[in-house]
């Protein structure tokens, strides 16, 4: 019997999939919890209607639900979509952006910014935003804030070596870029959140540019507890402060990132979603 060939395009899909299974086996160990609590967070969506909890109103970001006892909010809305179109979207746009970050910086500094000043900082200007000069209560769910913060962070760091990008006869700067998103995407979508995506644009922004860069964790705080409690031997695809491939903040490696769309907030009335 004659021997038969893959077609072209078979071979390709064929590729396409090894390549993309041995990526999935590669990402590092926050970003595959992060992926898995959105996904998680999602079901819990669905079951949740069954059990009387409606999860989006319970950890959406709204403003005038903002207070001592529902701080909460700040970090579980990242984590909150609307549905599965929507999740989906926000896991293939933030996941290349979060394994080249977390593979630069490491684990546990990863684990202590989006935890702590990259969900607080950007979740708490959207509520002074909103209860204090805009006087409404638009709540926003979604994890494209933090999409917008890493390309912030990227656009400094491209500006950094390469001021502008040419486009006819006119020069536009490279740090512009990501704003030039937000506008984009806010113009076709309308029901998504600008001033979410600003807000950590703004931070994004001052992250690469280094003046809130005091707020990440000292490396010799995380080198103790890394050998203290043996992370890296202890936890599967752990990536140590010493394992990473830069230096500190304001680098941030190369990487192409489309940001998520936005639909309305059906569980809250006039709500947002946060995402291209």
């Amino acid at each position: 019997m004659a021997a038969q060939t893959l077609p072209a395009s078979g071979a390709a899909v064929t590729f396409n999939t090894q390549r993309t299974r041995a990526y999935l086996l590669k990402l590092p160990l926050f970003t595959r919890a992060t992926v898995l609590i959105i996904v998680l967070t999602w079901v819990l969506t669905l079951v949740g209607n069954s059990w009387n909890w409606d999860v989006k109103t319970w950890g959406a970001l709204i403003p005038d639900e903002i207070g001592i006892a529902t701080l909460y909010r700040i970090n579980t809305f990242p984590f909150i979509h609307l549905n599965i179109f929507h999740t989906i979207l926000n896991i293939v746009a933030f996941t290349p952006l979060l394994e080249r970050f977390e593979h630069e910086y490491g684990t546990l500094t990863s684990v202590a910014l989006f935890f702590g000043p990259f969900a607080t900082i950007p979740g708490l200007i959207y509520v002074f935003i909103e209860r204090s000069m805009l006087h409404v209560n638009t709540p926003v769910m979604g994890a494209s804030m933090w999409v917008f913060l890493l390309l912030g962070m990227e656009a400094i760091r491209t500006y950094k070596t390469n001021p502008s990008f040419t486009i006819s006869t006119y020069n536009i700067p490279t740090w512009i870029t990501p704003l030039l998103l937000v506008v984009v995407t806010a113009a076709l979508l309308p029901s998504s959140s600008f001033l979410g995506h600003l807000a950590g644009l703004l931070v994004g922004y001052g992250f690469g540019l280094g003046y809130l860069k005091f707020l990440a964790p000292p490396e010799w705080a995380l080198r103790f507890i890394e050998g203290k409690l043996n992370l890296l031997g202890r936890l599967p695809h752990y990536v140590s402060v010493d394992q990473k491939t830069f230096g500190r903040f304001g680098v941030l490696p190369s990487s192409a990132s489309s940001a998520e769309a936005g639909i309305p907030f059906a569980g809250v009335s006039g709500g947002q979603r946060l995402g291209p």
